[in-house]
């Protein structure tokens, strides 16, 4: 995400932010609430962990401070692929209102589930890096990252839209109608991969 101009006349603090400056003990105090309340979840849930975990000795009440994290197995890239398309999924069908997945360029692709609390959380996350970058409500956003089972365009889209920002929703390619629109619209922020955006720079 590239910010070109930043709003004076608007306040700099986005109040999704608030999280992001918790003091430290309050931080831990979250992150050991919600590392034990994970850990529960993925034993009870699924298969891979809970077999890992009692391969380790572990059960779901393990974790006692943040340190206990180093006890925990890995997971590992060829573990999302092995268990295509639902294997890892935590929570029921019934839950789920959204799928997406990676390219699958070298195999099965690995899908990603969401719930509508996923999509929540993941709205207000980047809610907090649009902010983080100096975006505001009235900025101009082009969107220039994939839409479809790629997970960055939407995310992206969401977050911007929940900022107050206004979306150009453009997606990848076609790199001269990129630019037009950029000139045209009087985008003042894009959000696209550092790459492209060189090429953009360079082509423009």
């Amino acid at each position: 995400m590239v910010n070109a101009s930043i709003q004076p006349d608007v306040a700099p603090f986005q109040t999704a932010s608030a999280m992001d400056y918790l003091p430290q003990d309050r931080l831990r105090d979250l992150q050991l609430v919600r590392l034990r309340k994970i850990v529960a979840r993925m034993f009870e849930r699924v298969a891979l962990f809970r077999n890992r975990m009692s391969e380790r000795g572990l059960g779901p009440d393990c974790i006692h401070e943040l340190e206990d994290i180093a006890r925990l197995p890995f997971t590992v890239k060829t573990d999302l692929r092995d268990n295509y398309p639902y294997g890892l999924f935590a929570s029921p069908f019934t839950d789920i209102v959204r799928l997406h997945a990676s390219s699958g360029t070298t195999g099965k692709p690995i899908v990603v589930a969401y719930t509508q609390a996923d999509l929540g959380v993941w709205t207000n996350v980047m809610v907090r890096s649009l902010a983080c970058c100096g975006l505001h409500r009235g900025d101009i956003v082009q969107n220039a990252y994939g839409y479809g089972l790629f997970t960055g365009g939407l995310g992206a889209h969401y977050g911007a839209e929940a900022l107050g920002a206004m979306v150009i929703p453009i997606s990848g390619g076609n790199t001269d109608r990129q630019i037009m629109i950029m000139k045209d619209f009087g985008v003042t922020a894009i959000s696209c991969t550092p790459s492209y955006f060189t090429h953009l720079a360079e082509r423009s």
